[in-house]
């Protein structure tokens, strides 16, 4: 099922799960990331590669091959 850096997904959840899924979601990214929120607009720090903007909630997620862009975040709802 891993699909490697190649991998493509339809929204922030599919991206939120395979992060869980790969065990990844606590793990800490090489470079943490200015992010600006996908719920709110606000700009939080994410240093792992999933995310809570402490703002509103809104669950963040991205792959390790995509963590060295902010553009690459993304959005999977309020405590998702």
């Amino acid at each position: 099922m891993h699909e490697g850096c190649s991998g493509s997904f339809e929204d922030g959840r599919q991206v939120v799960d395979k992060v869980r899924m790969m065990g990844f979601d606590r793990q800490f990214m090489p470079i943490p990331l200015d992010v600006t929120c996908g719920g709110c607009g606000e700009v939080f720090t994410m240093e792992t590669f999933e995310g809570v903007c402490p703002s509103c909630r809104t669950v963040h997620g991205v792959t390790p091959c995509h963590a060295f862009d902010p553009d690459n975040v993304q959005a999977a709802g309020v405590d998702y």
